[in-house]
């Protein structure tokens, strides 16, 4: 096997595996994120027992779940893959995610079966993320192995678009099954439509992956009695190969994943909920970059057959250390520059006794915040106002300024006097208008309403204060469309997309190199899972936990530059270039 032609070009069976290989990792990763953008629906479809804000989370800790046992899954089905075969255990892995999604698509909800609903949802969540486990590592290593021995960052890094890919089908479904059928009849039973027809995805996926061969390297290693009978104990209980794994994690796996959830998933959040840019167009601008970007996977990955993974991989961490900072003030420049020139001219600052302050961490809006730091902060959290804090002396009331105008959180009758006598007046000039605007009307006397009312009146009268003063000191609303930089936020967001393609192009082949034949499913799917199953996934609620706590939009970018940085250092002194090992004799 050593002496392979690594000049010849690329055979049918060849082109074969790294199709069937990347079709079935682009189905999988269609079938989890179909969970992830219908979350709101199954929320209302499976936790009707629960209220609103309740609902969510567990819809959400229910997604959550997908990830967290994708380590177990890579545990699990690497053992498999070892003991029996890379193409059976991920035609396994296959069924189990198709099947899943499939049942998902015909289960019956909250109201129909009652608490029966969520729990089987919940344990077909757990399949799916098992099964995701298993097969990311089985492709990788199936593809890597049949590949060339100078071209296995190229072959393998189709597998590294499919993430992406997968994303889009998604969709792609959801759009189209939502436009065809409208969106009552599409949230009433239409979600279980892109459930239910991956059945037919399933079915090609299978088709393709039964006509496949065994991978050489495997089949050699059986050839010869060489399959490991414990391939847990070898990759975890020796030491040679458990220290592999720890720097496969820190040194590789884990700075790769927070790179990746940032340029692809913290961005669109960043743009919708910090820039208060329309979903729409920025779900629009993150695909164009996602278009534009995805070919340099294959592009980095081919580079890496000749400078090497490592270079390349290292860059790209030290690029987001370096610019993550910069990039994203330049795109609060371009997405939304009135709140950028707010924010240059009229500084928000909360001024408050420590003590008063809690942790500001509250995803659902069903935290009832009572002291006055709470209620000041959770007020800009709510407008998606950056602030820097102040200490105040103990037992002094929360301020909040903005620019030269400072607001109190304290609100006095006189305070709720004044702001019913200018809400009263508004009315009167409103309906002696002409011609008199209805609507304006309605609005004016429901908030003249609200002042009348002792439970509601000091809330609606510190929030009209204070959005009068960010409207005076020019704080948008929402990001103007006609000032937002298309252009520029297109290749701002390309160049988070290329980070993302420099560590994850080369990356599954480096881990394939790493490992001996005999123990390369189990050994590289581990670190690669615990890094973007955890280290990545947990990147939005953590990113957002921080925000929330400081109170500065940008500080939330503090978690990608802490992990990468890990991974640059560790990874510089540690991690080994792996170019030319030759995986036929790296046992």
């Amino acid at each position: 096997m050593a002496t392979l032609d690594v000049n010849r070009p690329m055979t049918a069976e060849e082109k074969k595996v790294i199709f069937a290989s990347s079709l079935g990792t682009v189905f999988e990763w269609y079938d989890f994120y179909l969970y992830g953008s219908l979350a709101a629906i199954i929320a209302k479809q499976f936790f009707s027992g629960l209220d609103e804000g309740s609902a969510f989370i567990f819809a959400l800790l229910a997604f959550a779940a997908g990830f967290i046992v994708r380590p177990f899954g890579a545990i699990f089905f690497g053992r498999l893959g070892d003991m029996i075969g890379r193409k059976y255990t991920f035609l396994v892995t296959i069924l189990i995610m198709g099947l899943s999604t499939f049942i998902v698509g015909i289960l019956p909800n909250y109201a129909s079966i009652g608490v029966a609903a969520p729990v089987i949802l919940i344990c077909l969540r757990l399949l799916q993320g098992l099964a995701l486990g298993g097969e990311y590592g089985g492709a990788a290593t199936y593809v890597a192995e049949h590949a060339p021995h100078d071209k296995r960052g190229a072959y393998t890094s189709w597998i590294q678009t499919t993430a992406t890919l997968g994303l889009f089908l998604s969709l792609m479904v959801i759009l189209g099954t939502r436009t065809l059928l409208g969106e009552a009849d599409f949230a009433d039973w239409g979600w279980r439509v892109p459930f239910i027809v991956s059945i037919a995805l399933l079915a090609v996926s299978v088709y393709i992956r039964l006509s496949m061969n065994e991978s050489p390297a495997f089949a050699k290693m059986k050839a010869e009695g060489k399959t490991s009978k414990a391939p847990l104990s070898e990759s975890f209980g020796q030491w040679k190969n458990l220290k592999i794994v720890i720097l496969a994690l820190i040194g590789l796996t884990a700075g790769q994943a927070v790179v990746w959830y940032s340029g692809q998933f913290y961005a669109l959040f960043f743009l919708t909920q910090a820039l208060k840019v329309n979903g729409a167009d920025a779900n629009i601008f993150v695909a164009v970059s996602l278009l534009i970007g995805t070919p340099f996977f294959i592009v980095f990955g081919s580079l890496s057959d000749k400078i090497g993974r490592k270079p390349i991989i290292m860059l790209g961490c030290l690029l987001a250390v370096l610019t993550y900072f910069p990039v994203f003030e330049a795109l609060t420049k371009a997405a939304n520059p009135a709140l950028y020139e707010a924010q240059q001219k009229s500084q928000v600052v909360v001024t408050a006794d420590p003590a008063e302050c809690s942790f500001q961490f509250n995803p659902t809006g069903t935290v009832k915040f009572t002291s006055s730091c709470d209620i000041a902060k959770q007020k800009l959290a709510a407008s998606s106002v950056s602030y820097s804090n102040v200490a105040a002396p103990a037992g002094t009331k929360a301020t909040i300024k903005v620019g030269e105008t400072e607001i109190k959180t304290a609100v006095t009758e006189e305070d709720i006097a004044a702001a019913k006598e200018a809400a009263e007046k508004k009315v009167a000039d409103l309906k002696a208008a002409t011609p008199v605007d209805e609507k304006a009307v309605a609005a004016a006397e429901a908030s003249a309403k609200t002042l009348s009312d002792p439970k509601k009146n000091k809330d609606a009268v510190l929030s009209g204060n204070l959005s009068a003063a960010l409207k005076a000191a020019g704080y948008p609303a929402k990001a103007d469309p006609a000032r937002v930089d298309s252009v520029k936020v297109i290749l701002i967001l390309t160049y988070l997309v290329i980070l993302v393609t420099m560590v994850y192009g080369p990356i599954a082949a480096m881990l394939v190199e790493m490992f001996p034949t005999r123990i390369r499913y189990t050994s590289m799917s581990l670190p690669y899972h615990i890094g973007n199953g955890w280290f990545g996934g947990l990147l939005p609620t953590t990113a957002f936990a921080i925000v929330a706590q400081t109170g500065n939009m940008y500080n939330g970018l503090w978690y990608p530059i802490i992990v990468a940085g890990m991974t640059f250092v560790i990874g510089m002194l540690f991690i080994k270039e792996t170019k030319d090992v030759d995986i036929y004799e790296h046992d």
